[in-house]
């Protein structure tokens, strides 16, 4: 086999990752990172490469300035690659692979980068200000059910742009359900769960609810369009409109930080973990498909707790003397 079966193999994975249930976002980056294979002076055939080749291509990696994380991921891709190589081993025109050349490979250790998260103050201010100065009042009861709802369920962006008014066969939707109390959403791996909403965010929704009607009206919409939040033109509100609605609210709010959508997901499961101590049931909130994901808020938790301790204990700042010589 030549390099070029290299790119084929490559290919064809990627064509049957696309088949499962990953989001663009993930497919293009096991792209990527399969493109260094096919890039760097490693490039062989597939059932040539060993430990030995792949190895200088992390510390490559490293030298150009890509983040423990990055490579981590990078040779987590390497695995899978190989791993899917070797369960094809023996058939018609494939290679044969004796073993995974990148199972025996370590990337540095990834530093644990904990999220940003508004305090109760902070967050309750952000989502409940009034804001005078919206250009329209349809504009003002929008941005104020989605950042009630964003807080309240603690929604991923791709999730609160994606929610419609109703149920559609339409794949990839979520929908709120007022009378049940609950919106169903469809998070990562398309997986589907339903989050009780609040009593701000109920109140928030049932006002927007006939001001979006009104608004689809008048600019001619058809009746069809399910989309819960929508634009001046009466279709569906993108992601980085989203974003940029928290950026200005923020800015009008004085909070004197950026504040993304992710944000207030990461305060809503910081709050809810400092008021119920229950991980589990923050899990299954955020959506999350391990445990482990979801730890990294109880790191948060103890930020806040040595906070408290270092401003409120009254022995936490005194100066300890040094050891008198003996």
């Amino acid at each position: 086999m030549s390099e070029p079966a290299l790119s084929q193999a490559i290919s064809a994975y990627l064509r049957e990752l696309s088949l499962r249930s990953l989001s663009a976002h993930t497919l293009s980056a096991y792209e990527r990172d399969l493109q260094w294979l096919m890039r760097s002076e490693a490039a062989r055939p597939p059932s040539a490469f060993r430990a030995e080749h792949l190895r200088p291509l992390l510390v490559e990696m490293s030298r150009k300035g890509l983040s423990p994380r990055s490579i981590r991921r990078a040779l987590a891709a390497w695995r899978g690659f190989f791993s899917w190589l070797m369960e094809r081993s023996g058939e018609p025109g494939q290679p044969r692979l004796p073993a995974n050349p990148a199972a025996a490979l370590r990337a540095p250790r990834a530093a644990r980068l904990l999220p940003k998260a508004l305090s109760v103050d902070a967050a309750c201010a952000f989502v409940a200000m009034n804001d005078p100065d919206a250009a329209d009042d349809w504009i003002r009861l929008r941005d104020a059910a989605l950042l009630e709802l964003a807080y309240s369920c603690g929604l991923r962006l791709s999730e609160m742009a994606s929610l419609d008014v109703r149920p559609h066969t339409r794949e990839g939707r979520g929908y709120i359900d007022l009378q049940a109390k609950e919106v169903m959403v469809i998070g990562k791996g398309k997986k589907p769960r339903s989050l009780p909403v609040g009593g701000p965010a109920l109140e928030a929704l049932s006002a927007w609810l006939p001001a979006r009607q009104t608004l689809l009206t008048s600019r001619g919409v058809v009746s069809d369009e399910l989309a819960l939040f929508v634009n001046a033109r009466g279709g569906r509100l993108s992601g980085r409109s989203i974003e940029r609605r928290f950026s200005e609210r923020a800015r009008r709010a004085g909070l004197g930080m950026a504040v993304h959508p992710h944000m207030l997901r990461h305060s809503f499961a910081s709050h809810l973990l400092q008021s119920s101590g229950d991980l589990r049931a923050v899990q299954e909130l955020l959506g999350h498909a391990q445990i482990a994901t979801t730890q990294v808020y109880t790191h948060l938790d103890f930020q806040r707790l040595a906070q408290v301790y270092d401003a409120a204990h009254p022995r936490a700042k005194r100066r300890v003397p040094p050891p008198e010589n003996s």
